[in-house]
């Protein structure tokens, strides 16, 4: 594939508002997970809320997408100066000639989860303010991304649950490569909601402590939110700065071996995998640090795991999930903008909470942020269901080579 620039980013989780935010947690490793206090949530877990998200309402303008979800979405708009740069592409390019396409999990349904309790108690009804189709709706993150900038090009909502928030970077280059658009603002966007925590709760896939993926101990998730985005664009004919990061390679796959649990091998995260090497034109020996997707479960930590050492040796690797909890259908997105920090920054980012790497998974999982020549990366995010997807991250100057 032709390589994608990544002309700006931006993340907000619990780990922090902001690249700037974001990485000092990632140097100093810090994560933002905390004991659950989420409305009405009587759950013995820790989770990742992103603060301040209720402290501010949607646009007046977009009143009806009123919803957390929306609210996390603005909130990570507003950061790193991501909007006044979309608005500058837009001028650049025309408000038809901007995609847009964001992976969500839930979308807002915890509005959802709200109107339910203000049901009309005669009749069952639900309350008249509830919009569903711009809050609960999957699309919904999607159509008040588009509305927020008042773009008229093709947008779409990914919602393939964990790599929801990564495959849409391979939507987007789909539609540059077929000459729909010039450029596209790519993200995932997830917030906490009660569906989720009770869901994974009833799949005893939750954690009592910070997760600690690939640990011997781990035993579960902890859940987060965040709202993370990227704008995309093709490689301009100038030249580039040295630390400008490129999309080089995606990879998807999908082996459908079972709805909640990866298949035991690692088969359609390896295939994600190859298929990302081989679209990026490199080989594994290519590839300087892997962004694990890593949830501190059992039986995913144990597939990835062999999935990766099937293609690489030692491999520096880490999951950043311990930082900031899996954020569903933002963890993709959210991930991809870490991987590009630890390019721009030339480092490989710890995996905290974990203190005793499983033996049994053989990784070179990395404890101690550091600093390294990482030129090219890999970001995995694999979904319940089998739905995989892996990206290939580059600086300019060694893209170049």
């Amino acid at each position: 594939m032709k390589p994608l620039l990544l002309s700006h980013f931006t993340a907000t989780s619990c780990a922090g508002r902001g690249l700037d935010a974001t990485l000092a947690a990632l140097r100093g490793q810090r994560g933002g997970l905390a004991p659950c206090d989420f409305e009405r949530a009587d759950l013995d877990t820790w989770i990742g809320a992103v603060d301040g998200v209720d402290a501010e309402p949607v646009r007046a303008d977009l009143a009806d997408f009123e919803c957390r979800n929306n609210r996390l979405a603005q909130l990570g708009l507003a950061q790193d100066g991501f909007a006044a740069n979309v608005d500058a592409t837009i001028a650049r390019y025309g408000a038809q000639r901007v995609g847009v396409f964001i992976g969500t999990s839930t979308a807002g349904i915890l509005e959802t989860e709200r109107a339910y309790q203000r049901r009309d108690p005669a009749s069952g009804a639900l309350p008249t303010d509830f919009h569903y189709a711009h809050t609960h709706n999957p699309y919904s993150p999607a159509a008040f991304v588009r509305a927020y900038f008042a773009l008229r090009g093709p947008a779409m909502a990914i919602s393939s649950a964990c790599s929801s928030g990564a495959k849409v970077f391979g939507s987007a280059r789909r539609m540059i490569e077929a000459g729909l658009i010039d450029a596209a603002v790519v993200g995932g966007v997830d917030s906490l909601c009660l569906t989720t925590l009770y869901g994974f709760n009833s799949l005893e896939l939750l954690s009592r402590q910070p997760c600690r993926p690939f640990d011997v101990a781990r035993d579960g998730i902890s859940i987060g939110e965040a709202a993370a985005f990227a704008l995309v664009e093709r490689v301009p004919d100038r030249a580039l700065d040295d630390d400008a990061i490129l999309l080089l390679g995606v990879g998807e796959s999908s082996d459908a071996h079972h709805m909640s649990s990866p298949h035991p091998e690692g088969l359609g995260a390896r295939v994600a995998i190859e298929q990302a090497l081989a679209s990026a034109g490199l080989a594994a020996r290519d590839v300087d640090y892997i962004n694990l997707h890593g949830t501190a479960t059992p039986s995913n930590d144990t597939a990835e795991s062999r999935a990766v050492r099937a293609l690489f040796e030692r491999t520096p690797s880490s999951s950043t999930k311990g930082a900031t909890g899996h954020t569903l259908g933002a963890a993709g997105a959210l991930e991809a903008v870490v991987t590009a920090l630890a390019l721009r920054g030339r480092f490989v980012p710890a995996g905290i909470n974990t203190t005793q790497p499983d033996p049994a998974l053989a990784l070179d999982y990395v404890l101690t942020s550091r600093d390294a020549n990482v030129r090219i990366a890999l970001s995995n995010s694999f979904g319940f269901g089998g739905t995989n997807c892996s990206l290939i991250l580059g600086r300019a100057d060694r893209a170049r080579h």
